[in-house]
């Protein structure tokens, strides 16, 4: 009898941001499997359990172990960071049982995004509508991501922005605040939110013009502000249109 799949979200890195739902089916999993970063997060989690983990571009690998499991009657979840579904591992568990089989249960199950969690961490920013744009070139062409953006910031949505740095991208970032400064105030806010919800969490505030690439690596979600954006107090804050009593 097939077994059942679990495609977990844990939330940006504590367990104190991890849903009910989701500990629930880490404790009901016979087998666990991720990326090492994520794995590494989950240590109490892991105990008396399978586990199965690799490292960086192996999200396929482990997609296959994980239906190859699932298919021999074991139950198992499969973990990704912030929400499952948002850059996760949802769509590839899902995209290869569509294609290749086998038939097995899959349950996704929600976590807290990086977005929703760093907006948190800077106040109000994503009160409007908003585009997330990730800047990782490795499944999606640079010139796409640059139209992606273009259309973004054209039409005036707050811009969410993942993976916007690493070793090998040291322009990718610089090339994509250039696009947006034509059609943003170079005082525009950005907020940026390091490693969130982990020990080295750092949260800060600049603007577009003033927005240093070195401050930025992989673990930084970046968000830009629209044309209404405004900062007060520390806080980033997008109104949402409502008129306010004078």
């Amino acid at each position: 009898m097939a077994g059942k799949i679990y495609v977990v979200g844990l939330g940006p890195g504590s367990e104190m941001e991890m849903t009910c739902e989701a500990q629930e089916a880490l404790r009901r999993a016979e087998v666990i499997v991720g990326y090492h970063t994520y794995l590494r997060l989950i240590p109490g989690y892991l105990k008396g359990k399978e586990v199965f983990g690799s490292g960086m571009r192996q999200e396929i690998v482990r997609c296959r172990r994980a239906l190859e499991l699932a298919a021999s009657g074991r139950t198992v979840a499969v973990v990704s960071s912030g929400d499952p579904g948002v850059y996760g591992m949802a769509g590839l568990v899902l995209e290869l049982i569509a294609q290749q089989g086998p038939e097995v249960e899959v349950e996704v199950v929600a976590g807290v995004p990086a977005l929703s969690f760093c907006a948190a961490r800077l106040g109000a920013p994503l009160m409007h509508d908003f585009a997330v744009i990730s800047l990782s070139d490795l499944l999606t062409p640079w010139e796409l991501i640059l139209r992606r953006i273009e259309a973004a910031a054209a039409a005036d949505f707050v811009i969410v922005i993942y993976n916007p740095r690493s070793s090998k991208r040291q322009r990718h970032l610089l090339e994509a605040r250039e696009q947006i400064l034509r059609h943003r105030s170079p005082q525009t806010p950005v907020g940026l939110v390091r490693a969130a919800g982990r020990p080295a969490e750092e949260v800060s505030i600049c603007t577009l013009e003033g927005l240093e690439p070195e401050q930025v690596d992989m673990q930084t979600t970046l968000i830009v502000g629209n044309s209404q954006t405004f900062v007060w107090k520390g806080r980033m804050i997008t109104p949402r249109g409502y008129r306010l009593p004078s």
